[in-house]
């Protein structure tokens, strides 16, 4: 990892840093607001207020792929191999993504939900190991099965993630998911969306 791998780490880590702060700061002033109603209305106005900021901070960043479209960070830990703290939470949930990848269908999971529209999630960032068990037990991709040759996968990459999605829910998705850098790419699985960063 060269200087400017360093520094993109570095202004990586700093970027988390301010969101875990605007995030805790959004939680703080949702539990005082809870008191009053005018101060319920406050928070949830705060609360759109940084998902538009953070939002907007996380579209405008680019990086620099490879010729899979892979950001150079991530192909150099490997497929299947990249370390927790290169990877973010999906809201609540057990489930984490690359950290760019995360941020982005958090707020889209949230601006859906603002507009009636429930997403959930039921798959994410695979571990190689979890790969070679997913291709034992539902054959490969190219032979008629679900999963993608260990050590090719999207998922591998923290870059993918299996929705749950109900037809509303999917017609908002290949309409809206586009603004997030997501995108619907596997015949056969519309459940499956993979993050396309924004290239340097």
């Amino acid at each position: 990892m060269g200087i400017e791998g360093v520094n993109q780490r570095i202004a990586d880590i700093q970027s988390r840093m301010i969101a875990m702060q605007t995030q805790q700061a959004a939680t703080t002033a949702t539990r005082s607001a809870t008191s009053n109603a005018s101060g319920a209305s406050f928070a949830s106005q705060l609360q759109s207020a940084v998902a538009s900021t953070q939002g907007t901070a996380a579209a405008e960043k680019t990086y620099k792929l490879n010729g899979k479209g892979v950001p150079e960070e991530l192909v150099a830990y490997g497929n299947g191999k990249i370390p927790d703290d290169a990877l973010t939470k999906v809201g609540e949930t057990g489930h984490k993504l690359w950290a760019p990848a995360a941020e982005n269908l958090n707020r889209m999971i949230e601006d859906a939900k603002r507009e009636g529209v429930k997403i959930g999630i039921t798959d994410s960032y695979r571990p190689f190991e979890e790969q070679v068990d997913l291709a034992r037990r539902k054959g490969l991709y190219s032979q008629g099965g679900l999963a993608a040759k260990p050590g090719t996968s999207e998922h591998g990459w923290g870059m993918a993630t299996d929705l749950d999605l109900n037809a509303k829910a999917l017609n908002w998705m290949r309409t809206h998911a586009k603004d997030y850098g997501f995108t619907e790419n596997v015949p056969r699985e519309s459940w499956h969306w993979a993050f396309r960063p924004k290239t340097a």
